[in-house]
């Protein structure tokens, strides 16, 4: 495709912060993009006023009654085809026409649309953490088999990926991942066991959902990302270093052989590393807020805590372990966080949950995908039955 062609784009998880941050780049930009697809779980009513701001030619509701009501709805007055169902969002992510896929779906939910829309041989845009640590040996060999790019869309994996861009792989020595610490890395760990849901929301940087939320207090998000930048960058875990930053300036530094180290910075606003992962490759110019370094008063660094953070500790162990390892372990936690976010259980007992059930699983070193998705039933399950055993 030539630099200055429109790019046909599917946003998959178009209803949530990702991809209303991803429709607003594209409404910039109406004669770089079009959106061709929209897909949502259940938020019809989002969704409806999608349509009549981006007119795409197709969209998807995976929850069937909240489908039905939007064709209901929709009527004869839009031209748009409805997919409906956990089928309909494969269908949709198999569909021929659309060049990328901005995959914004949170959860391992998104690995099967996933797998679909690079067998369709859409470049992707990801947004999404858990279908590279569940599977990331078998994204990125597909990606290779069909020749096509795999973006990262976090702040974090965008750094190292522009910092990292033109240069020969056996040049790095070390990345280094920066952590805002959340909400509570100033706080004591005897407080932790007292926290609300409302304070563990608050997160002190970014606007994000529910769940991502959750785990970057925990500081799990900070370990889905460094599963993820070992698939994303072919790094073993021990050179991918953690470090508390919490002004949440510098986004990801990487380390080369000669000791030159290499940060990209900007202020924090998601919209930045998304509309460079649907621009490249080239920089759009735009009207997003500009770093005024006269007004930093500060660029603070820490050492993670893996003691009162245990969850980081666990993340580095199945990154290191592998298999089957990385999808219990992510399937445990999603389990730990819905109950924590239903008022199930308590903050700390998230990463006990996680710990139980990796002590109890029965790992496989070479998994195939089924393999993966069995083992993240069998963590799911084991988690749940931990949880309604331990309460809150």
């Amino acid at each position: 495709m030539q630099l200055t062609a429109m790019k046909r784009i599917v946003v998959f998880g178009s209803t949530g912060s990702i991809g209303k941050n991803v429709l607003e780049i594209a409404r910039s930009f109406p004669s770089r993009f079009k959106v061709a697809g929209l897909t949502t779980n259940a938020r019809v009513d989002v969704l409806y006023r999608q349509i009549r701001l981006h007119n795409p030619d197709f969209v998807c509701v995976k929850n069937i009654a909240a489908g039905l009501a939007l064709k209901a709805k929709l009527g004869n007055r839009r031209k748009v085809r409805v997919f409906l169902g956990e089928e309909g969002l494969i269908e949709a992510a198999g569909r021929k026409g659309p060049d990328m896929a901005v995959m914004a779906i949170s959860g391992s939910a998104a690995l099967a649309p996933l797998l679909q829309a690079i067998e369709s041989g859409k470049d992707i845009a990801l947004a999404n953490k858990e279908a590279l640590v569940v599977a990331g040996s078998i994204v990125t060999r597909r990606c290779k088999e069909k020749k096509i790019r795999l973006i990262p869309i976090d702040s974090e994996q965008s750094a190292i990926w522009q910092c990292l861009e033109g240069r020969h792989r056996q040049e790095l020595q070390n990345i280094y991942l920066t952590a805002s610490g959340g909400p509570f890395y100033r706080t004591r760990s005897s407080a932790l066991a007292h926290v609300s849901r409302a304070q563990v929301l608050a997160h002190p940087r970014w606007k994000m959902g529910e769940k991502i939320t959750v785990d970057s207090a925990t500081l799990m998000n900070k370990g889905l990302e460094v599963l993820e930048a070992m698939w994303l960058f072919g790094v073993q875990p021990s050179r991918i270093k953690t470090v508390i930053h919490p002004q949440a300036i510098i986004h990801s530094m990487v380390e080369f052989i000669d000791g030159v180290i290499m940060a990209q910075l900007s202020v924090t606003d998601m919209r930045i590393p998304i509309q460079y992962a649907l621009s490249y490759p080239r920089r759009l110019a735009s009207k997003l807020p500009c770093l005024d370094f006269y007004a930093l008063k500060s660029l603070d660094f820490f050492k993670p805590d893996f003691k009162k953070f245990p969850c980081l500790g666990l993340a580095y162990r199945v990154a290191e372990q592998g298999g089957t390892a990385p999808a219990v372990m992510n399937a445990a936690n999603e389990a730990g966080v819905e109950a924590f976010l239903n008022n199930s259980m308590r903050f700390v007992k998230i990463p006990q949950v996680i710990e139980r059930v990796l002590s109890q699983h029965r790992h496989l070193e070479n998994p195939g995908l089924n393999d993966i998705l069995e083992a993240q039933e069998w963590a799911r399950q084991k988690a749940l039955s931990l949880i309604n055993r331990i309460g809150s």
